[in-house]
């Protein structure tokens, strides 16, 4: 959550634009097609200046990068329909799909009618733990623990480590150092109880930001019954997945298929790695997928798709929509393919 590359990330951006390479580019490196992530769409973020904010991107902005996809000869089609073109190697024309991780509310209140105006499907990738309870929104629970008090104490290997929050660039430091914390520092399976331990400690509510910002099952019932929206699968409790043992990650991946059908009645065919990252998924994390019967899985290396992923259909990479970069001339130079070697080490071939 916390991202010291955006400025350098954003100079390329504009190097590319600017230097009129993208447009040049699009048409010989541009790909057959995109899947766009999205996280939360909101018009009012309950706080604007959170170390988060860069999840959530404006109903409108999401309604006005459609539409110029759209007038630049994009079809919006369902992840199904996704997964054949690539299968067919792209020969119907350029085309995108929408995916949203986590089942934010506001994808239903929000994004939903900006979909619905434009015909354009989505699928939302859900951990039932979150939406029950057995897991927590961990990254705006570590913000809000941040936020209440002067100073907290991190019972680490080397003894207890004070860290100071007092002033707003100490926050974004212990932000910083708690989210290294729980993802290096502590076992991903004792992950959240060593946050609810520093929430107790602070008199935070853990279960607080996915009350808030979650849907509840009913919802989530009633978006899986809308003809624009296909719920995949995203663990069973938002995972780190090379963080697991086999048996661990293979459970994670596989049972909450079971869990999904019994809340909604069909089963997911579609999954979505939790970070996505190189650090959360390999080659082994995918294999799990595979032998878990999903006809696709997505992760969260930046990329456009290609012909040749109709041989990566469980590592398939998307394009970030979120609010760092909520520029149509951003979304464009990310869609003309010329940032997909430059944040893959030359790869043009994004898988994992």
């Amino acid at each position: 959550m916390i991202d010291g590359g955006e400025a350098i990330r954003k100079l390329a951006l504009n190097v590319a634009r600017y230097t009129g390479l993208a447009p040049l580019a699009k048409p010989f490196i541009g790909g057959i097609g995109a899947i766009l992530m999205l996280h939360r769409v909101t018009a009012t973020p309950e706080k604007p200046d959170s170390v988060n904010r860069h999840l959530n991107i404006a109903p409108g902005f999401l309604d006005a990068v459609i539409a110029d996809m759209k007038a630049s000869g994009y079809a919006f089609v369902s992840m199904d329909e996704a997964v054949e073109r690539i299968k067919a190697g792209g020969k119907g024309g350029q085309f995108a799909t929408i995916t949203a991780d986590d089942a934010y509310r506001d994808n239903m209140t929000e994004a939903l009618p900006m979909l619905e105006k434009h015909c354009a499907p989505i699928t939302i990738y859900v951990a039932p733990g979150l939406i029950s309870g057995t897991a927590d929104l961990w990254w705006d629970v570590v913000e809000d623990i941040v936020n209440v008090g002067t100073r907290l104490t991190l019972n680490t290997p080397g003894g207890p480590l004070t860290v100071d929050c007092s002033t707003p660039a100490k926050k974004l430091q212990a932000n910083a150092r708690l989210h290294a914390y729980l993802t290096s520092e502590v076992r991903e399976e004792d992950l959240r109880a060593v946050l609810r331990d520093l929430a107790n400690a602070t008199g935070v509510d853990a279960d607080g930001p996915r009350l808030r910002t979650l849907m509840n099952w009913d919802e989530i019932r009633g978006m899986a019954a809308h003809p624009l929206v296909t719920i995949g699968a995203h663990t069973i409790n938002h995972s780190n997945l090379k963080r697991l043992s086999e048996a661990d990650a293979r459970h994670e991946i596989g049972a909450v298929r079971g869990l999904l059908q019994a809340e909604l009645g069909e089963e997911p065919r579609h999954f979505a790695y939790p970070y996505g990252y190189a650090s959360a998924v390999g080659c082994r994390e995918v294999g799990f997928a595979r032998d878990a019967g999903y006809t696709s899985a997505v992760t969260t290396r930046h990329g456009v798709l290609r012909a040749e992923h109709a041989g990566f259909l469980h590592a398939l990479p998307r394009i970030s929509v979120n609010g760092r970069y909520q520029s149509l001339a951003h979304i464009r130079t990310m869609l003309s393919g010329v940032t997909t070697p430059l944040a893959n080490a030359g790869k043009m071939l994004v898988t994992i």
